[in-house]
């Protein structure tokens, strides 16, 4: 984990863990009606088009990237988006301890990294032992979007969604409606990849709790499972 995080708004960038956490959002942004989260935003395409289109809104972006958190940042500054702030970490912490439960009305995860190696995968965004963490951004009704060109990633996030209770579980098999959303998208278009788009939907409260397969992992791992 990675607990040296940088949190930038409007012209400036500074020391996340400077201010209370789990951060004050409708303080940073007072005139937000409501809050989306990106998680993994890389260049910032999506979500500095979100936020410029859209300045009622709040919105969030986690990016580990240092290189991709400071450009977007300084364009962001640029375009003067005070509705728009950014968190340099890694996901599953900062989700975790810097930004408060049931707070996003959407969650953006857009060609996460699919660690492909078998032992690699518990390191996924979207895996049974961290999606609770995932789903607890999401609003009561709220909705996660998500992408990838991995077909073998694409297919374990679907059955794992399609296994959770609580949630609704739908695929954009013709694409977004404004069409690509990232660079990857649009190249991988162009390139006539094949992507799978997964919609999940807040269905009931049941979603908050741990996935059924990531049950024997926190078994283990809290020392209640049979020795």
């Amino acid at each position: 984990m990675i607990a040296a995080t940088e949190l930038a708004r409007g012209g400036g960038s500074g020391p996340a863990a400077a201010l209370p956490w789990p951060l004050p959002l409708g303080s940073l942004v007072p005139a937000a009606r409501a809050w989306e989260l990106e998680i993994g935003f890389g260049k910032g395409r999506y979500l500095l088009a979100r936020a410029a289109a859209e300045p009622d809104r709040g919105f969030v972006g986690i990016e580990i990237a240092s290189e991709y958190f400071r450009e977007t940042a300084r364009r962001a500054a640029r375009r003067r988006l005070d509705n728009l702030l950014l968190l340099r970490g890694e996901a599953l912490y900062l989700l975790a301890t810097a930004l408060p439960a049931a707070f996003a009305e959407t969650v953006h995860v857009y060609f996460p990294d699919p660690w492909p190696k078998a032992h690699h995968q518990r390191r996924r965004l979207l895996s049974p032992e961290a999606l609770d963490l995932v789903v607890g951004a999401l609003a009561p009704g709220g909705r996660l979007l998500f992408a990838t060109d991995h077909p073998g990633y694409g297919e374990a996030v679907e059955e794992l969604l399609a296994g959770a209770r609580g949630l609704a579980v739908r695929r954009w098999p013709e694409g977004w409606p404004e069409g690509p959303r990232t660079n990857y998208e649009a190249k991988y278009v162009a390139a006539g990849r094949p992507i799978l788009r997964l919609e999940l939907g807040l269905a009931d409260e049941r979603a908050r709790a741990p996935h059924p397969a990531a049950l024997p992992a926190l078994a283990a791992a809290t020392g209640t499972g049979e020795g």
